[in-house]
């Protein structure tokens, strides 16, 4: 397949591109930084621009079959605005226009799916947020939103802890209150749940809750 791949650069999305291309899929990579990115490929093409940089997405997007994202939000407190969010409505658009269906993302269980029951999550992680990262969680409902919202054929994964373990290859997903899924995950294993979703016609669009 042809991917575009999303915050290729950070801890998710450098393993989400280097499975893609083990795979042999052809990955095209947005970046702003392609020095972080530190991965060489026949397969891959690395285009230069930010999410804002309405022509550099639609490059990146024109062509392929899927969109996988590992965008998230900073943690710091200090980071305002909602560049992400506006960014991922500029990437709806685009996909819309060059009719490109299929979307791969990330969210957190602070978000609900409507196939969810009653959970601890939704109450805990929520005021946590807002207590320790506000801005971040704005950034993530509106993101979120701006994909849920869509016509898209997307999937989008909640995960809560993800660590820089090695790949177990062992994933619970399913939805909160009818699946025992826990809350910490390897990224390794993020980044092969994300891929494997390509496929996977389980959840499509839904946010399935993500573990080891």
């Amino acid at each position: 397949m042809r991917v575009t791949v999303l915050g290729a650069t950070g801890g998710i999305g450098r393993h989400v591109t280097r499975r893609l291309l083990n795979e042999g899929h052809q990955v095209t990579a947005l970046v702003r930084s392609p020095a972080k990115l530190a991965i060489t490929d026949p397969a891959l093409t690395v285009i230069t621009g930010a999410l804002s940089a309405t022509a550099a997405v639609k490059q990146a997007v024109t062509g392929a079959d899927a969109v996988i994202s590992a965008l998230g939000p900073s943690m710091k407190r200090s980071v305002q605005g909602t560049a992400l969010t506006d960014g991922t409505r500029t990437i709806v658009e685009v996909m819309r226009e060059q009719k490109v269906d299929r979307f791969i993302g990330l969210a957190t269980p602070s978000l609900a799916d409507p196939q969810d029951k009653p959970h601890w999550k939704h109450k805990v992680l929520p005021v946590m947020a807002r207590l320790m990262f506000p801005n971040a969680l704005i950034e993530l409902t509106g993101m979120t939103a701006a994909v849920t919202d869509s016509d898209l054929d997307y999937t989008i994964a909640r995960i809560t802890n993800p660590t820089n373990k090695p790949a177990s290859g062992h994933v619970r997903s399913g939805f909160l209150g009818h699946d025992h899924v826990g809350s910490v995950m390897s990224r390794e294993d993020i980044a092969a749940f994300l891929v494997s979703q390509l496929t996977d016609t389980r959840y499509r669009r839904a946010m399935p809750a993500i573990s080891n």
